[in-house]
Formats: structure tokens, C-alpha cells, sequence
């Protein structure tokens, strides 16, 4: 399996060139427009390495960064920036960035950036994504969004498979509700919400089989999948 990337650049031009230059040495690249789009995508899939521009709509680099950081505390971040000054490159790397990259920059650079990175964690490309997860006596099948369970199955809709795979991330850990929400929708509000609400709802009754299996609402911060062992 190729080692798969998430790039997101705001501009389109920068950004084709590149995810071509990159796809040219054999990586995957999945290349997003803005911040936003970036981490619906990052919680849709699984990445090895993410590039961020730093200044872009929606949301910015150093944002995206700090809200991949809640959900994945090692995977490596490389920010590209047209800002050189150190103050922004503090920042960067206060906002969870591993490497930071000046516009206009080499392509080769780039490209040897981004080998030492997957070096640097020691990932393994060929090795195959875990595609089922195991909560209590249920099978989660990311893939398929199948849920399994001896005495039921469920093929999930797309949200209910996003929104299970974030608590399943974190079991037995709390989730705050705005990275549900952001993960999943792209934006925190109250109609959102509500639907999210929803969704939660309707993963308890599913996960209802398995009496050690419970999402606890967590006042005010969010959701906990508690799994008994």
C-alpha cells in the first residue's frame, strides 16, 4: 500500500502541482481546498502524513493542525507557508506542526521532507490499514460501515460510520462534541447539533447487544464510548 497524504492548499494551481509531484514518487494524495473540507477528509480516511498551508479559508493551517492533534497525537504535520519569520514558525510548531516549509520552496526539498517525516515515525507503507475495529463482542467494518454483532448487523449510513469511527478512536476517552461536529458536518452549530444528537441516539440502539458497550453524554465537553473489558 502506498503511504497516503493529505494535502490541503487553497490555491488550486499550487495545489495540483503539488499532488502530482508527489503522486510521481509513489505516494497517495488527497488534496482538499480549504481547512474545513481538510478535516471532514482527515476523519473520512486514514493518512500518514499531512502537508497545511498555512493561510487559507474556513480554517487556517495552525487551526487544522490543533484539531488533528486532539484526534491524533503522531501523525506528522508539515505546514507550507508563504511567512518566513520566526514568530509564524513558532507558531507552527506550538500549533503541533513536526516541519515547517517557506514558500516558494524546491520540489525536491519537498519530496525529501516528506521521506524523512515517514522515516522520522517509522511508517510502513506496505503495511495494510485496519479496516475492523473491535468494540465489545461488535465488529465495526470502516470500510463497508457494516456493524456486526452475533445477534444483529447494521450497514451504517456514511455520518453514523464518521461518527462512530472518531469515539472509537478515542474509547473510553471523552470527545469533545465540537470535534464530532467539525469532523463530521465541517461547522459547530446548533441545527448541526441537534442532528448529531440524533445520530448518537441511534448508535446506542445499535450497540445495544453488548451490555458493557454505553456513549455516555459527557456534560458540557462532549461523548465517551465506554466499552467494559
Amino acid at each position: 500500500m502506498k503511504a497516503k497524504i493529505l494535502l490541503v492548499e487553497d490555491d488550486t494551481s499550487l495545489g495540483f502541482i503539488i499532488s502530482d509531484q508527489l503522486k510521481s514518487e509513489g505516494y497517495s494524495v488527497t488534496l482538499c481546498a480549504d481547512g474545513a473540507e481538510g478535516f471532514k477528509r482527515f476523519n473520512d480516511d486514514t493518512f500518514h502524513i499531512c502537508i497545511f498551508d498555512v493561510m487559507m479559508p474556513e480554517k487556517d493551517g495552525f487551526s487544522l493542525a490543533k484539531d488533528v492533534r486532539k484526534i491524533d497525537g503522531t501523525i506528522p504535520i508539515l505546514f507550507l507557508s508563504a511567512k518566513s519569520n520566526d514568530e509564524d514558525k513558532v507558531e507552527g510548531f506550538k500549533s503541533g506542526g513536526d516541519d515547517y516549509l517557506t514558500k516558494p520552496f524546491n520540489s525536491e526539498e519537498l519530496q525529501l521532507r516528506v521521506a524523512a517525516m515517514l522515516r522520522r515515525v517509522n511508517i510502513n507503507a506496505d503495511e495494510k490499514d485496519a479496516s475492523e475495529i473491535k468494540i465489545g463482542d461488535y465488529i465495526f467494518d470502516t470500510i463497508n460501515f457494516e456493524l456486526k454483532h452475533a445477534n444483529f448487523q447494521k450497514t451504517l449510513t456514511k455520518k453514523e460510520a464518521q461518527i462512530l469511527s472518531i469515539l472509537c478512536r478515542f474509547i473510553n476517552q471523552v470527545v469533545a462534541r465540537e470535534i464530532v461536529l467539525t469532523g463530521v458536518w465541517g461547522q459547530d452549530d446548533y441545527f448541526v447539533g441537534r442532528s448529531l444528537d440524533v445520530f448518537i441516539t441511534k448508535l446506542r440502539k445499535y450497540l445495544k447487544e453488548d451490555e458493557r458497550i454505553q456513549i455516555a453524554n459527557i456534560h458540557g465537553i462532549g461523548f465517551k464510548l465506554e466499552v467494559q473489558e
